[in-house]
């Protein structure tokens, strides 16, 4: 697929990005380098290649809930600035 420049045109309009007429042979040389390598891919021989494996094929890995580093509530207030109790003091926010 080629493009011409007004397509080009068009695509720089549609993307909203602002090309002067001196940027657009270059802007569609560009595109159609990429259409190019799309192409390329169109013509690769996939039968007998099975898909990857994606999130339709594969279960969830579960894992045991279990608490790892919990009953730490005084190591983690010391780092606060103000505590009030077993809680953070925060500035009133909301008059």
């Amino acid at each position: 697929m080629s493009l011409d420049l007004a397509t080009t045109r068009r695509i720089a309009k549609l993307a909203r990005i602002g090309l002067e007429d001196n940027e657009l042979e270059a802007t569609r040389q560009k595109l159609n380098g990429i259409l190019g390598w799309i192409d390329q891919l169109a013509e690769v021989d996939v039968t007998g290649v099975p898909p990857m494996v994606g999130t339709e094929t594969e279960t969830l890995r579960q894992r045991e809930d279990k608490v790892t580093d919990g009953n730490c509530r005084d190591a983690l207030l010391a780092c606060a600035p103000e505590t009030s109790g077993p809680f953070y003091t925060v500035p009133k926010v909301v008059e």
